[in-house]
Order: structure tokens, then C-alpha cells, then sequence
């Protein structure tokens, strides 16, 4: 079951696409959002990447950390990275996906008629106190930056 608003967003630390460990609470005192996504440059997920990407200075404006959470490695991170020149940090939550599964985030998934585990695609906005301020259980991947500043009032 995903987290609802209020909730405490579990803490985590998971490598980036150098290798180097990322923990949530690092984060204390500052909006964060965590965008769990199915695989490196893939049509949806570079929609949804190059949106936050395009929308950048203002999250950076608004002091908003961006992380983005799949299960590709450090080298398909930062690849995705320099080919489509991202901003924010790329985490690997490796299979069996333990930060995605307490998020509600990882699960069983329909595609093309066959059924896998696989990561979801949701958002979650984390308040400066570390509760979920936001949840986006249905994305739309190329609006997911825009929609998330709108309901925040950041426009």
C-alpha cells in the first residue's frame, strides 16, 4: 500500500549514478522530490526526466531536491544523465526493490497482457520534516514537474 499525506516517508540510502550513498534524511529541513520510475531512457521516462529537467530552475529556485529512483545501475544512470544532461541525482534501488516496496512503489504490474514485478511509476513531494506532503499515484509522465509545482502553488 502506498504512503498517504501525513505519513512519515521512510528513510532510506541508496547509491547514485557515481556510486555514491544517498540518504533522505540528508535532507532534513528541505522539500525533496522522489520520483520512482520503471527504467533508464525509456519513452515515459525520459518524458518525465527531461520534464523535470526542463522545469529545474525553479525547483532549484524553490530549494526542491529531485531524485529519481529505479532499479538501472550506477553506469545506465549515468549514461541517462549526459544524454539527456539531468540536473538531479538518479538513485538504484537494486531488485527486490526495498525502498520502492515501502513506498508502495514496487509491485505487480500488468503490460501487454503478461503480469511482473516491476517498479510503479509515483511521486511523492517530502515536506522539510520528512512527511509526505504529496502523492501521485497516477503520473502523467510528461507533466509530472509541472503538475507538482502547480499544486504547490509555485508557479
Amino acid at each position: 500500500m502506498a504512503l498517504q499525506i501525513g505519513d512519515i516517508a521512510p528513510d532510506f540510502s541508496l547509491p547514485d549514478q557515481n556510486g555514491t550513498p544517498v540518504s533522505l534524511s540528508s535532507f532534513k529541513g528541505q522539500r525533496v522530490v522522489i520520483y520512482f520510475y520503471p527504467k533508464d531512457d525509456t519513452p515515459g521516462c525520459t518524458k518525465e526526466a527531461c520534464n523535470f529537467r526542463d522545469q529545474w530552475s525553479r525547483f532549484e529556485q524553490h530549494g526542491i531536491a529531485v531524485l529519481g529512483i529505479s532499479k538501472d545501475g550506477a553506469g545506465s544512470h549515468a549514461k541517462f544523465i549526459a544524454k539527456y544532461d539531468l540536473p538531479f541525482t538518479l538513485l538504484t534501488d537494486a531488485e527486490p526493490c526495498p525502498v520502492a516496496e515501502s513506498y508502495g512503489s514496487y509491485g505487480l504490474k500488468k503490460f501487454m497482457g503478461r503480469e511482473y514485478m516491476g517498479m510503479m511509476r509515483h511521486t511523492f513531494v517530502v515536506d522539510g520534516e520528512g512527511r509526505i506532503e504529496r502523492a501521485y499515484l497516477k503520473v502523467k509522465a510528461e507533466t509530472m514537474a509541472d503538475d507538482i509545482l502547480s499544486d504547490l502553488a509555485l508557479s
